[in-house]
């Protein structure tokens, strides 16, 4: 098997100039213009390295990184009706049943259109004036309705998750079926990801969804070529963030932090092929999305939490072992990893009665977790410790002593 070693430019050097910006406090007609950094360096792309370059690039500092994402040569998507002529090819190895939405134009209708009586606007907008505190109390109540319907129905959404997590996840060995990318490869596009995510002010769980989304790809597919394995990516992560994202980043924006590599018509056709081989099921249950409940139900410090959410994202750099865990064993592992960090507690009681997890099921992904954080500090890839700065420079312990 061949294996592609890639190094990525600085993070820093990626982070455009300007503001940081806050997406909550930034208007709904700025906000797109908001996503948009300046463009005042050009973005290094991945580039396909001899092997003699790769591995004596392997363990330097820095990240530049090697984009792309593929298919066989002799196989093409016919199978969706889509031209053989096409540059991206994909062989699907196991049939999915696809579903479409039926078609139809959207119509948008404007009540008060310009012909709009004048008195019947003065009298709505007197009427949305008056009505302001009563609004600003319907929402604590909304606030507090939410809270009583999570606890309410907190274990039949955490046993549906459960269900879901066991049909939406990926296989272990998948990078079997792709004799040319290596887990050094995922290791390098993953951390280039986050980079992105930390770049745009993307969510955690974009984050997570994307990886989630990569890997079942891979595991459907087979014969992906590293050139084309950044553009597997991106589109997972255009994706992810359609899906989690009030206001995602716009294609071009794709286009543009794979240097013009790939194209708008790449891109689509990428996102297409995603849709139809994971079967459009993609609200699929994450790590971060179970580690988030578990800490509502057992609330802890903002230390223990950040540090928590920060060891659930380095989980996602290493296939082996970490697929072989549910996305609810992973978060019940960081869970233990970050309160056993911070106060030397690990699993409480309320969490055994909610989970149905005990310690000792905990423990083997617990051990890997913590051989994970030890090791963060001296990997090359190191975006996603930028991401969590306040709690990635905390001392990882030096062994479990576990009951």
């Amino acid at each position: 098997m061949k294996s592609l070693k890639a190094t990525m430019m600085n993070s820093s050097s990626n982070i455009r100039s300007g503001n940081s910006l806050n997406k909550e406090n930034i208007p709904p007609s700025t906000k797109a213009e908001a996503f948009q950094p300046q463009r005042t360096k050009q973005r290094t792309a991945l580039g396909v390295l001899s092997e003699n370059e790769q591995y004596g690039l392997s363990f330097s500092q820095g990240s530049q990184f090697s984009r792309h994402s593929s298919v066989s040569d002799s196989s093409q998507l016919s199978v969706f009706g889509w031209p053989s002529s096409s540059s991206c090819d994909v062989y699907v190895e196991e049939a999915c049943e696809v579903v479409l939405a039926a078609s139809g134009q959207e119509v948008v209708s404007d009540e008060l259109g310009a012909e709009a009586n004048p008195l019947q606007s003065l009298l709505m907008e007197i009427s949305s004036s008056s009505c302001q505190e009563d609004l600003m109390h319907e929402a604590d109540d909304s606030l507090v309705s939410r809270e009583k319907l999570f606890s309410d129905y907190a274990h039949d959404i955490h046993r549906n998750l459960r269900e879901s997590e066991k049909m939406l996840r990926a296989k272990p060995n998948y990078l079997e079926r792709h004799p040319e990318i290596s887990s050094g490869m995922r290791v390098i596009l993953v951390d280039w990801l986050a980079e992105v995510v930390q770049e745009y002010k993307l969510c955690s769980e974009t984050l997570h969804l994307a990886i989630n989304y990569l890997d079942r790809f891979l595991s459907h597919t087979a014969f992906i070529k590293r050139s084309k394995l950044q553009l597997v990516g991106t589109a997972a992560l255009l994706i992810a963030a359609k899906y989690e994202e009030i206001f995602p980043p716009e294609l071009n924006e794709f286009v543009y932090i794979t240097d013009s590599i790939y194209s708008r018509k790449n891109l689509t056709w990428m996102e297409n092929a995603f849709l139809r081989v994971l079967a459009f099921r993609m609200a699929a249950p994450t790590t971060n999305q179970f580690l988030c409940m578990f800490m509502s139900i057992q609330p802890v410090c903002s230390k223990t939490e950040n540090l928590a959410l920060y060891i659930a994202e380095l989980s996602l750099l290493e296939t082996d072992p970490f697929l072989q865990f549910l996305p609810s064993l992973l978060a019940a592992g960081t869970y233990c990893l970050a309160a056993y960090t911070i106060n030397k507690s690990l699993w409480p009681d309320s969490l055994v009665s909610f989970t149905g997890y005990t310690l000792t099921e905990i423990r083997p992904c617990l051990t890997n977790l913590h051989k994970l954080y030890v090791s963060a500090e001296s990997r090359p890839q190191q975006a996603i410790r930028g991401r969590y700065s306040s709690v990635a420079g905390i001392t990882p312990p030096s062994g479990l002593h576990l009951v």
